[in-house]
């Protein structure tokens, strides 16, 4: 095992906030590095193929042009930032350092300055059928289309809620799939509502629309106030059953239909990425949309002064502004280093944050509109597991709160929960969403993540 010193500040995550980091330190004479599990920067929404390609015909204008912009925020200053790529942090190890994990084996990376910028992961919903091969994560689908630069499957559909939805159905549509139908749980009255606050991203919202009218021209159903209910195959999956959704999303199994399909995406939301945050002892708050996130100032540097967070990893806002998220704490430590002057702080973190402003008011109305709604959680039946890694079932943790359990640790004590390889990561938030179904909202807890953060092969040991 080997260790390394040096006075760069360490960003943890190569997405849109760590990258744009960056480059405001870099500008400023401060030199960083950038760590991240992947092959390239990017993140999951810019990282592009990983292999070479002419072209991308499936991808829109506009990702592809953020994907460009990405990578010359990072060419411009790459003499001052030092990229780790495909290298995993296990979490911290003593004072002020990390452990990391290569392929070469296991190293030590001290920092003076740490920024999380670790992204977040898709939110899990069990239904009847989840588990079948060909039932995928929306987040999942793009990954194989932009990274793997592969279809999916044959003849899919989309269910879920928020605007991934019908971009990722025109993605599939141009990429060859035939996209038999996009179901969106919230009314179209809901989204309606919400026309002031979508105004504050007037191209953003024009895309949008680009979008439904796509949809459209190629007969691509599109069914507002529809969900899915159950999932079907032996080996593969060959159909879903998909419903209207009531006001709380509760499916209304006697109106159900099925769709024959080799593939579905699902998209039900994202959670924030805070497992590192949680090993380095940052406070945390609940958020219903985000799951667990990190307590942090207007600078987005927490507690512990060591550590800013930054990106999806501090609350599910965009790809936008996680890039004005990562500046912020680049100017901010640009200060505190000496590099400028308060006055230049303020000059330049003012733009900064009034665009972050106009963002958040257009993300909160998608947020309103995708409100999680309790119903979700009846699709699980008493025998459906919800919880991969440990096989448990949806009965078990009924009889659990049945029993008295009050509590996330409790639960996870009594029925394995979370106990798996994957920490909890596909299955906490739906924990935790049941327990408040069941009127348990006061310090229920959460799952903490265990240390290291993935599993060291043994050759890595030796």
């Amino acid at each position: 095992m080997t260790s390394q010193t040096h006075d760069k500040v360490v960003i943890v995550g190569g997405g849109p906030s760590g990258t744009a980091a960056a480059a405001e330190l870099a500008r400023h004479g401060l030199k960083s590095v950038i760590i991240d599990e992947a092959p390239k920067l990017g993140g999951v929404i810019y990282r592009g193929p990983l292999r070479q390609t002419d072209s991308l015909p499936h991808l829109d204008d506009n990702l592809k042009r953020a994907m460009t912009a990405l990578q010359t925020r990072y060419q411009a200053h790459s003499d001052s930032i030092e990229v780790k790529t495909q290298t995993r942090v296990l979490g911290p190890e003593g004072s002020n350092q990390l452990l990391l994990s290569d392929n070469s084996g296991l190293s030590r990376q001290p920092y003076g300055h740490l920024i999380l910028a670790t992204g977040c992961h898709e939110r899990s919903v069990p239904f009847p059928g989840w588990q079948l091969p060909g039932v995928m994560l929306l987040g999942g689908v793009q990954l194989q289309l932009k990274s793997g630069l592969v279809r999916p499957g044959q003849r899919m559909a989309l269910v879920g809620t928020g605007p991934l939805l019908p971009l990722v159905a025109c993605q599939l549509h141009k990429a060859g799939v035939d996209v038999v139908g996009v179901y969106e749980a919230s009314p179209f009255a809901k989204l309606a509502k919400e026309a002031v606050a979508l105004l504050n991203k007037p191209k953003l919202t024009l895309s949008g629309m680009s979008m439904m009218s796509y949809l459209k021209k190629h007969k691509i159903p599109f069914k507002y106030g529809w969900g899915i209910v159950s999932a079907q195959g032996k080996e593969q999956l060959n159909s879903i059953q998909v419903a209207p959704y009531d006001s709380q999303w509760r499916a209304q199994r006697d109106l159900a239909q099925q769709v024959d399909v080799d593939a579905i995406g699902v998209g039900y939301g994202f959670v924030a990425r805070t497992q590192l945050a949680m090993l380095l002892g940052l406070d945390h708050h609940y958020s219903k949309v985000s799951g667990y996130v990190p307590v942090l100032d207007e600078w987005h540097q927490s507690q512990n002064h060591e550590a800013f967070v930054v990106g999806d990893s501090n609350g599910l806002l965009g790809a936008d502004a996680a890039i004005c998220e990562g500046q912020l704490a680049a100017l901010r430590l640009a200060w505190q280093c000496g590099k400028i002057t308060e006055a230049q702080l303020s000059a330049r973190s003012t733009k900064v944050k009034n665009k972050l402003a106009r963002i958040k008011k257009f993300r909160f109305g998608f947020d309103r509109f995708s409100d999680r709604q309790s119903g979700l959680l009846s699709l699980a039946q008493p025998e459906t597991v919800v919880c991969r890694c440990e096989q448990v079932r949806r009965e078990q943790l009924d009889e659990a709160i049945a029993q008295g359990v009050k509590d996330i640790t409790s639960l996870k004590m009594r029925t394995r929960i979370g106990m798996g390889d994957c920490q909890g990561k596909t299955c906490s938030s739906y924990a935790l969403d049941y327990l408040h179904q069941a009127g348990l909202t006061e310090n229920i807890g959460v799952i903490k993540p265990r240390f290291p953060l993935d599993p060291i092969p043994f050759t890595l040991m030796e």
